[in-house]
């Protein structure tokens, strides 16, 4: 069944049952007494007893990670035991992700299984304080301050914004966020469970996304026999899926029991897989068309079948689009999105997105494509956060997944296909993802060139250098942090040959 489009929110498809997504079928948003009308009465966990349910019906993280729920609550705990302070809860809503809006959805139109869980936790861990983490253009913003003001509360509860940035999600950053500091990662991982610095107002803190909250109110409800009724058994009860239709301006939120084929949901959704498709996000990997029809939407499934689930984001690639080319384009943008605080990021990710590039545009050969996978390689694992890992895991998955697209690049300069922009850079879909490019961008004029490489010497994070010794450049944005550096390229190039292209 599909519920209504409401504004800038997708619309819901379910197969099966319908647990985090029911009563939407003929509401545009259910308020506090439509949400209990709907569900029922929540009952109430003591902490035994929430890690108990949380480990029966094998809750993990909906965020990406998929961190083991009853480890979170077991290692808050420990560190509550030992410091004597009360804890804090964050729920992190924050999509910065662009191919995910399931928690969108959830924030607009059904806020209140989102703060079912949220309370319980809370309740049961005795907190002293709940933030609820939103994109500054989410929905969120306008629909969970008056969910919250709907309930009773015995703790503090705010709704607090993020930048609308790829690694604002980041659990860090939402942390930082909450506490007034710039929404960025930390510069070296640290456990919100530890408190101290990781945590909100140095307090042990519970953070985990949006949808895991929700998976937790239901589970109350349903208790674990009930709930582990659907899905498989090492993974139960439902999931979440964004898909995003090449064609259409928003994408598709599809509730559907763990283990469904990808294929029948594709199907359900009236999208071809195309060339192959990307699972996961732009963290995650690409399978080619035959593995992702026959890979179950589950987190084991997603593994054996050669990718990786993640947040459920599920984006086709069709036919007319030139694949190399969406993955140069992603590269970029994900180049764009760190935070530039170590060297994977300030310098591996934009010389990365630079060999995809060249490659993408027929340039380099075979030896753009060793320098490519060279250079993935040696970022995993390097950086002060994931960022720099699942770009590198990104990217060399798609250099493994169209083998065809890129041999026709690499030998033969090219695929003859246009890049259609089907993978978005904002959260509704393609044509909508124009705000990335608002900064300024480096522009060389070939006319004046001469190639003394002077550019590459002062800005190596923006410039290489390709077999003749001209300069190869990205047209995704300047990073923030590269601005002054590129200042100085164009203002030292002894032939005049740079300048910044400003979008008015």
């Amino acid at each position: 069944m599909t519920t209504p489009v409401v504004d800038d929110v997708p619309e819901v498809l379910r197969i099966g049952p319908a647990r985090l997504t029911a009563g939407l079928d003929s509401a545009v948003r259910l308020d506090y007494t439509a949400h209990q009308l709907t569900h029922g009465p929540l009952p109430r966990y003591d902490l035994d007893g929430l890690i108990a349910l949380a480990e029966r019906i094998k809750l993990k993280g909906k965020g990406g990670a998929g961190f083991p729920f009853a480890r979170k609550l077991q290692a808050v705990l420990k560190t509550v035991e030992r410091q004597r302070i009360a804890p804090a809860v964050v729920v992190n809503a924050t999509e910065g992700e662009p191919g995910s809006a399931k928690d969108r959805m959830l924030l607009a139109r059904a806020p209140h299984v989102i703060l079912d869980g949220a309370s319980l936790v809370a309740d049961a861990l005795g907190a002293a304080s709940l933030a609820i983490g939103v994109d500054e253009g989410s929905p969120g913003v306008t629909s969970m301050p008056p969910a919250v003001a709907e309930r009773r509360w015995d703790i503090p509860v705010r709704v607090v914004c993020q930048p609308e940035r790829f690694t604002s999600g980041e659990g860090g950053s939402l942390v930082r966020g909450v506490n007034g500091l710039p929404a960025i990662p930390p510069s070296r991982k640290i456990r919100t469970s530890d408190g101290g610095n990781g945590g909100v107002d140095g307090r042990p803190t519970l953070l985990s996304n949006a949808e895991t909250f929700s998976q937790l109110g239901i589970a109350a409800r349903l208790g674990p026999d009930a709930y582990t009724v659907i899905g498989t058994k090492a993974e139960p009860g439902t999931v979440l899926l964004t898909i995003n239709r090449p064609d259409a301006k928003r994408p598709l939120i599809v509730e559907t029991p763990a283990g469904t084929l990808l294929g029948d949901v594709l199907d359900a959704a009236g999208v071809s897989p195309g060339q192959g498709v990307l699972v996961g996000g732009y963290h995650g990997m690409f399978l080619d068309a035959d593995a992702a029809v026959k890979a179950p939407c589950s987190r084991a499934g997603m593994s054996a079948a050669g990718g990786s689930f993640g947040a459920g984001i599920v984006i086709p690639i069709p036919e007319d689009t030139c694949p190399l080319g969406e993955a140069a384009r992603i590269a970029d943008w994900l180049a764009v999105q760190s935070a530039g605080q170590c060297g994977p990021c300030r310098m591996g990710l934009p010389n990365l997105a630079r060999v995809l590039t060249d490659l993408a545009n027929g340039g380099g050969g075979t030896r753009a494509l060793e320098e490519a996978r060279r250079i993935a390689g040696g970022v995993i694992g390097q950086g002060a956060c994931s960022h720099p890992d699942g770009s590198s895991r990104f990217i060399l998955s798609a250099l493994t997944a169209f083998t065809d697209d890129l041999a026709n690049h690499s030998l033969r300069g090219g695929c003859g296909r246009r890049v259609r922009g089907v993978m978005p850079l904002s959260p509704w879909g393609p044509g909508q993802d124009q705000d990335h490019l608002n900064g300024p961008t480096l522009v060389v004029d070939w006319q004046r060139c001469r190639a003394h490489g002077l550019c590459a010497a002062l800005a190596p994070e923006l410039f290489s250098l390709d077999a003749h010794g001209f300069p190869v450049v990205s047209n995704a944005p300047i990073p923030v942090w590269l601005e002054n550096d590129a200042q100085r390229a164009v203002n030292q190039c002894p032939a005049l040959a740079l300048r910044f292209n400003r979008p008015r």
